[in-house]
């Protein structure tokens, strides 16, 4: 099995590692291009994991195997690399760095315990890597930066060293900087040769360059000294004494573990010049498992629990951080293990609670694992254990889906799920066989379970099966994954689900007699019917005097009225915010029945409608967009455009304003893909319905 997925040759058998200290999680982040996936290939060759380097451009890296990724050359997902360096194994937890894959990125950092941050030597920082940066600093994780595509022909290093520093912070600062053919060590003074590519030989480095790098030396030092928990340290270096290495490296440590420091470091993955450093500095400045915080833990039931700790023989607690479907093993979950040991051929408790909106309903089972094994992007090496702090893959967990809790039986646990990314830009799919159609359903089930991000919406106003997607980019790789599935599926326009209601008020006439033989239907209702204030409901008032309609029937009444404001009076669209007053009728003592009241109540509706007048009412969003201040005028022109109506603005820190708008949902369907166009890809918004209010007539036919 594992054979068959191979696409580098893996070249070693997978280690089980049973000390949290000697595991290292670090996630790769940086925008699109960046060079993430090309780094991981370099250091897993230069780890010996696998034989020889794969190519993005050719489809053969490790961590994008999925054929979307080959398709569009960039990643789609997050993929698993491990390797060993010095006794540490580290899992690489490659992510995509494009918007519409914020979810996988999400889930990688819930994974990991520290970032490297990759950026390109030639492209600068712009608003979306800040946005990436963003991410990474609301969750608190520590950071260092990589300076990638060192070998492009418009690489300047230093130039993009300042570029960070302005957009990141005085925290980012280099541990090393390039010099001919290597690397100069700015706190061990020492020169790192990759003339004959990797590993460097170590040698003393030219004195000129040296004394050109004094200053950033000194700004480093300074850095690293100032997170020192020594407080005499800053005066004696001040003073002029020279701070031993062992001391910088350990106030290093400590200033990267706390996320207030953020060493750089160049890299060239093709040359191999820097890996060494990078995989060192993971090893010796990341923190282990054993110094990242706990999620929050409770009972299913939401009682809760004693705080956990990063101990292998403390209770189970995994967590599934992604969920993928294997075209030879099915259903692949990728887990975190935060407390205790994941061993094979042992029952476990799957919880998943708090993400019944996205379609994922509470669900708790018991399942039986029965081989765990660490991944190799697509490739499953079976291990004999997972230990706490480690990561790890389980197959055929049939219940299990992204975000669930793994835990024991004995005792189950539940970890609260991290913050997932709204889907917003809706897309309705339509199978184009009735064959297709359970194929559909199928593939639809298993994508929703393993991506958080997806949303199922089934309208049953509008008959439409609706996708609701980060963007377009994610509804490509959807689509190709329903299709890959076998779905032969189209596309086609997302249609809004409108309400109707009274414009005035109006009487109707109800009368439901039929005589044919033996037992009749007889039932007259008399009724009017007034319009409400927007978000008035339904309200239904009996004024019959007389015994006109007896009173066991009234109820009657009100029920076919409701069946008929449901089915709608309009192309079917329901009817909302009227007022009902039965005023008279007639029954007969032996013909009349519940059922024929019901059906005279659903007559004197259509009746008051054809008398008088009826609008389509339009759903109503409140709309919060977040954006940079410079896109702000058109960001405004834009939702006037849309119909909307500005409530207010708000400032926010880092030179941001948070615009909050009525928009009709109507406008909204390619909101998503606009904003992002209009902005550059710098804002953001959300949505929540507010209320229905009338469609004018020339957005009717919209």
């Amino acid at each position: 099995m594992a054979d068959k997925q191979s696409r580098n040759g893996d070249s070693g058998a997978a280690v089980a590692v049973d000390d949290p200290a000697k595991v290292r999680n670090v996630v790769l982040v940086g925008p699109s291009g960046s060079g993430k996936t090309t780094l991981t290939e370099a250091l897993l060759a230069a780890s010996g994991t696998v034989n020889r380097a794969g190519s993005v451009v050719d489809g053969t890296t490790v961590c994008d195997h999925d054929p979307a990724a080959v398709r569009q050359q960039r990643s789609v997902g997050l993929a698993v690399a491990p390797v060993v360096h010095n006794g540490y194994k580290i899992n690489l937890i490659d992510t995509p760095g494009y918007a519409d894959f914020v979810g996988e990125l999400r889930a990688g950092l819930r994974a990991a315990d520290a970032a490297l941050f990759v950026v390109c030597a030639a492209e600068g920082v712009d608003a979306a890597t800040i946005a990436l940066w963003e991410e990474c600093a609301a969750v608190g994780m520590p950071r260092a930066v990589v300076i990638a595509r060192l070998d492009h022909h418009r690489a300047d290093p230093q130039a993009e060293i300042a570029a960070c520093q302005d957009a990141f912070g005085a925290g980012v600062l280099p541990l090393y900087l390039p010099a001919g053919n290597g690397l100069v060590g700015l706190i061990t003074q020492r020169f790192f040769d990759y003339s004959e590519g990797f590993p460097p030989k170590i040698t003393d480095p030219d004195p000129a360059d040296l004394d050109r790098m004094t200053q950033a030396r000194n700004e480093l030092i300074e850095g690293v000294i100032a997170e020192s928990e020594d407080e005499t340290l800053m005066d004696r270096y001040l003073a002029g004494e020279e701070v031993p290495e062992a001391t910088l490296i350990a106030d290093l440590e400590t200033a990267v573990a706390r996320g207030s420091f953020h060493p750089v470091i160049p890299v060239c993955s093709t040359t191999g010049l820097g890996l060494a450093e990078v995989l060192e500095g993971m090893i010796r400045a990341f923190p282990s498992p054993l110094e990242h915080p706990l999620p929050e833990v409770t009972a299913p039931d939401g009682t809760p629990h004693a705080t956990l700790t990063t101990d292998p023989d403390g209770p189970l607690a995994a967590e599934v951080v992604r969920t993928a479907v294997d075209s030879y093993v099915g259903r692949v979950s990728l887990v975190r293990v935060f407390s205790g040991t994941l061993r094979p051929e042992r029952p476990v408790h799957v919880s998943g609670h708090g993400l019944a909106e996205r379609g994922h309903e509470d669900h708790d089972a018991d399942e039986r694992v029965a081989h765990l094994y660490s991944p190799l992007g697509a490739n499953l090496r079976e291990v004999p254990f997972c230990v706490a702090g480690d990561l790890c893959a389980l197959t055929k967990v049939g219940s299990a889906e992204t975000g669930d809790t793994v835990s024991s039986p004995d005792d189950p646990l539940l970890m609260k799920p991290w913050a997932m990314p709204e889907p917003l830009l809706p897309v309705a799919v339509i199978a184009k066989t009735r064959s297709d159609e359970d194929t559909l359903a199928r593939n639809l089930s298993r994508l929703v379970a393993g991506d958080p991000t997806l949303r199922l919406d089934r309208n049953a106003e509008t008959n439409q099966l609706v996708l609701w997607c980060m963007g377009e980019a994610h509804a490509d790789v959807v689509l190709s994954r329903l299709r890959a599935g076998g779905a032969d599926v189209d596309t086609e326009p997302v249609r809004i689900s409108l309400r109707s209601t009274f414009a005035a008020p109006a009487r109707g006439h109800g009368r439901h007699v039929k005589q044919s033989g033996g037992h009749g239907q007889y039932a007259v209702c008399d009724i009017e019917v007034s319009p409400l204030p927007r978000g008035g409901g339904f309200e239904f008032v009996d004024k019959v005097v007389g015994g006109a309609v007896p009173h066991q029937f009234i109820p009657s009444v009100e029920k076919g009225v409701r069946a008929q404001l449901a089915r709608g009076l309009v192309d079917g669209h329901p009817v909302i915010d009227v007022r009902v007053t039965l005023v008279d009728g007639k029954a007969h003592s032996v013909d009349s029945s519940d059922a024929a009241f019901q059906t005279a109540g659903a007559l004197a509706l259509r009746d008051a409608a054809a008398n008088g007048r009826v609008s389509l009412l339009e759903p109503l969003d409140e709309v919060a967009v977040r954006l940079p201040d410079e896109h702000l005028g058109n960001v405004l022109g834009d939702l006037s455009s849309r119909r909307g109506r500005v409530m207010g603005t708000e400032a926010d820190d880092g030179g941001r304003t948070t615009v909050r708008a009525e928009v009709p949902a109507t406008e909204l369907i390619r909101y998503a893909i606009d904003l992002r166009s209009l902005t550059s890809g710098t804002a953001t918004f959300t949505r929540h319905h507010a209320r229905f209010e009338p469609m004018p007539q020339g957005a009717a036919a919209h």
